[in-house]
């Protein structure tokens, strides 16, 4: 028996009917057709399966869809424009920060969200914010180096103007 959901995804209204064994990654990446949701492990280790739910990271392979039921959700192609998923972007690209490419959704989400909150941040901080997010290709070295590099860019980009004297 279905169950009738509505919710808000990427900035566009949603009414669907999901089984409720249905996670919200296969009806990201089903029915809604966003791909960038990557699916690893389905059982939320790897992180490559993260969105924002009302804000706050997710693993979208251990959600349920009936449970997003009112909620806003954004995956990456709803961050697409976004400025600081853009400056995100260009270090991921600039410092080498991916190979594959199958972790990068995920890690750019966690990224975003880590970066929007705290822009500056040493090397041992980002490896903790990022343990969640699973890398086979890496060694995290250029992830890192990424996300450093974005957040003193995005620092810089956001610091309020100096007053001249």
């Amino acid at each position: 028996m279905k169950t009738s959901i509505s919710a808000v995804i990427n900035g566009k209204p949603l009414q669907s009917s999901v089984e409720p064994r249905t996670s919200l990654a296969d009806l990201l990446r089903e029915e809604l057709r966003l791909t960038a949701t990557h699916l690893g492990c389905e059982q939320g280790v790897c992180g490559a399966c993260t969105v924002l739910i009302d804000g706050q990271p997710a693993r979208s392979c251990i959600t349920l869809a009936v449970g997003i039921d009112g909620s806003d959700i954004r995956t990456l192609e709803g961050l697409d424009q976004d400025p600081l998923m853009l400056v995100l972007k260009a270090a991921f690209h600039d410092k080498h920060g991916l190979q594959c490419g199958f972790c990068t959704p995920g890690m750019l989400i966690s990224a975003w969200d880590l970066l929007r909150r705290k822009p500056h941040l040493g090397e041992a901080e980002i490896r903790i914010a990022i343990s969640g997010n699973l890398c086979r290709c890496t060694g995290y070295q250029g992830i890192v180096r990424s996300i450093k590099a974005a957040g003193e860019k995005w620092a810089a980009r956001t610091a309020p103007a100096q007053e001249q004297v």
